[in-house]
């Protein structure tokens, strides 16, 4: 007897120690017929409560059935883990006639790859749960039953080529009450990303569970939907997805959400928001097979939904008005487009977008056909503008206020590659135009100006018919040819009409001095003449630079016309060069010159009083200066940074009707502040000053 319990002693210790070496035959003879298949290795001594592996693989397949023409094969595999097992209920007797078991795996990390691989699936520190009724009819005649199941998932991803899921949670409970149907759970998704880049869409979450429509067993629901899009909350109640069809249509509901969470425009607690004002909107999609549709979508500001740009000093100077106003429409409307996922043997090749049309601020906005693609991380498109209603939007602020309006229509070529954008040859224009008038900012004032309620002169500009055409390279230097129609400045003294403006700009071309900004080819037509300089630098930061204006044709009667000249009238015209440099926004002219093209005519008019009242010289001067036929004038300028001017005027000519048409030549010098001049616009009454001063000291 004693020699019995020793032999089964020994063989129970001999088992227990084999144990390792023999389970993965043990595995293989339980599961043998079945159509799944189990490879476990590093087992370790099994104890009362459990039994410790290194490695465990499962290979199951699922059969076609009505919502899925192909069967799959999915691989489990788990690492690190560990099984263990404790009773749950079951009477005090010895051989009891029931008992629940409850079976725990335990796992460091688990992962599920399927074939087809349409997705895969890894979760740490998982723990599934499963309980087990057994039932005893006899001593050998045992029954299993399984009672339920659960996985609670915490933090798991999910990945499908470049996409990723992260912060998967789930409450998986499956059991026999419940027919094995997962009840209704939450399902959330924290995080979303693409090829490493995270993606404007998180925290997604629904209710979700397995119980499926008799009348539709291909579709899958989830409910009470919510989904961050761009940091807005969008939502929708209901999205169902069919198996068998693979496709889905719902529509996002977008909350009344401040504009300010878009990325970019949150500043938190900034005293200088970028934008105010809350908007909603509604976006229709439509998921077919491989292909999203947008239809109709669109997106609403209420009113008092602007967004504000600043200067360096972080003053306002512009806001954009982004509610519905007259003849402007809403923010976005009519918005279509079509993403399909490109698949190349099975596998995701890239993503083509089409179809891309919507309505924005009352104008329409298209896109040609783009494909991206994950090897290349390159795309180049083409957006269109046509008519859109921006420019009346516009709000000047602070010592800016205006009128802006009409429509901007255009194109934008886009190339990406990788996190780079650039533009080539892009253009904009628009058949309208406005008003823009500067107030100077206050400055400290006199007494005697406080008295008399003088101000800083107004400057109004009126200009139409803008026209730019710009591009970008992908380090981010850019040029911008621009160009209007005309251009008109007023002020209380008078006005200036400027024609055919246009030049070219070229910004951040120098990595070492990003504020140095270049002025190229600029030219626009003044008094039937043209100004015009090649090349400008100006440094933005020490608000500094250095060019020569080109003077070309200028009609010296429209020149003496602007300045409100009473007295003189002449014919001809003058050209010439005046080198300029600008210094803390002043300007220094340093040896500018000034000539006619050709001959022409000069009539100083007088009144016969004044011929009568005037001195001999002065009567001599009047007499010359009546009938001048000029064959020379030569000018030339000089003004320091703080607007002291010197002039000088070489004219040669002849008076037929003065001495038989001798030879007259005058020689003038005007000194004045032209800084005050040019912005009065009264230089003319200093030469007719001029002129009486010389006639003066030329007495006979």
């Amino acid at each position: 007897m004693m020699a019995g319990l020793l032999f089964l002693a020994t063989l129970f210790a001999a088992a227990w120690f084999a144990f390792p070496w023999y389970a993965q035959q043990l595995v293989d003879r339980a599961l043998e017929g079945k159509p799944f298949r189990v490879t476990v290795s590093g087992i370790g001594l099994p104890s009362t409560s459990g039994i410790g592996f290194r490695s465990l693989q499962a290979v199951f397949t699922t059969p076609p059935d009505e919502c899925n023409e192909e069967a799959t094969t999915y691989s489990l595999s788990l690492t690190n883990g560990k099984i263990a097992w404790r009773l749950v209920n079951h009477s005090p007797e010895l051989l009891p006639r029931r008992v629940d078991l409850a079976i725990s795996l335990m796992t460091d990390s688990l992962s599920v790859i399927p074939d087809p691989r349409q997705f895969t699936y890894a979760d740490r520190n998982a723990v599934i749960t499963s309980t087990f009724e057994i039932t005893r009819a006899s001593p050998f005649d045992l029954s299993i039953k399984p009672l339920s199941a659960t996985y609670p998932v915490n933090g798991a991803v999910a990945t499908r080529e470049k996409l990723r899921l992260e912060g998967i949670n789930y409450n998986v409970k499956l059991g026999a009450a419940t027919q094995w149907q997962q009840p209704l759970d939450t399902l959330r998704v924290t995080k979303l990303s693409s090829d490493g880049q995270p993606a404007p869409v998180g925290n997604f979450r629904a209710l979700f569970g397995s119980k499926r429509d008799p009348f539709n067993p291909c579709t899958l629901t989830l409910s009470d939907c919510s989904i961050e899009l761009f940091e807005w909350m969008a939502s929708t109640e209901r999205i169902d997805y069919n198996l068998k069809a693979k496709q889905t249509n719902f529509t996002l509901n977008l909350a009344k959400i401040p504009l300010n969470a878009l990325p970019g425009l949150n500043q938190g607690k900034n005293k200088t928001p970028f934008a105010t004002g809350r908007v909603s909107g509604s976006i229709p999609i439509e998921f077919r097979d491989s292909t999203i549709l947008v239809r109709n979508a669109m997106v609403i500001a209420e009113n008092g939904t602007t967004a504000i740009f600043y200067d360096k000093e972080k003053k306002p100077f512009l806001s954009l008005d982004m509610a519905a106003i007259k003849g402007g429409g809403e923010l976005l409307k009519n918005l279509n487009a079509t993403v399909t996922m490109n698949s190349k043997d099975k596998t995701l090749s890239g993503l083509a977008l089409r179809d891309l049309s919507a309505t924005l601020f009352g104008g329409k906005i298209t896109s040609t056909p783009v494909s991206f693609d994950p090897k290349n991380k390159g795309a180049f498109f083409i957006v269109k503008l046509n008519d859109i209603k921006l420019l009346e939007r516009m709000r000047l602020l602070g010592n800016f206020k205006g009128n802006l309006k009409g429509g901007i229509s255009g194109t934008i070529p886009l190339s990406i590659t990788g996190n780079s954008l650039a533009i080539k040859n892009g253009s904009l224009r628009s058949g309208g135009g406005g008003s823009v008038t500067i107030i100077p900012p206050e400055k400290q004032q006199t007494p005697a100006q406080r008295m008399f309620g003088q101000k800083s002169a107004e400057a109004t500009y009126s200009f139409s018919e803008p026209e730019l055409q710009f591009s970008r390279s992908t380090d981010g230097k850019a040029t911008i040819n621009f160009s209007l129609k005309s251009l008109q400045q007023k002020n209380s003294s008078g006005e200036m009409s400027l024609t055919s403006l246009k030049g070219r700009l070229s910004l951040w071309q120098n990595p070492l001095n990003r504020d140095l900004v270049t002025l190229t080819d600029f030219s626009t037509g003044l008094l039937d003449g043209t100004i015009a300089l090649q090349h400008l630098d100006y440094d933005m930061a020490k608000k500094e630079g250095e060019t020569t204006l080109q003077i070309n044709h200028i009609l010296i009667q429209k020149l003496l016309d602007l300045q409100g000249s009473k007295k003189i009238y002449a014919t001809g015209h003058i050209k010439g060069d005046i080198p300029v440099k600008i210094k803390n926004e002043a300007f220094e002219i340093i040896d500018g010159k000034l000539t006619s093209e050709q001959n022409g005519q000069i009539i100083y008019a007088t009144s016969p009083e004044e011929r009568t009242a005037a001195n001999p010289a002065l009567r001599i001067t009047y007499e010359a200066l009546s009938n001048m036929l000029y064959a020379q004038l030569l000018s030339s300028i000089n003004m320091s940074a703080d607007g002291k001017s010197l002039m000088t005027i070489q004219l040669k000519g002849t008076n037929p009707d003065f001495q038989r048409g001798r030879p007259v030549e005058l020689n003038l010098s005007v000194e004045q502040n032209l800084g005050d001049l040019m912005r009065s616009l009264s230089i003319s009454s200093d030469i007719e000053q001029s002129i009486s001063e010389k006639a003066v000291k030329k007495k006979p």
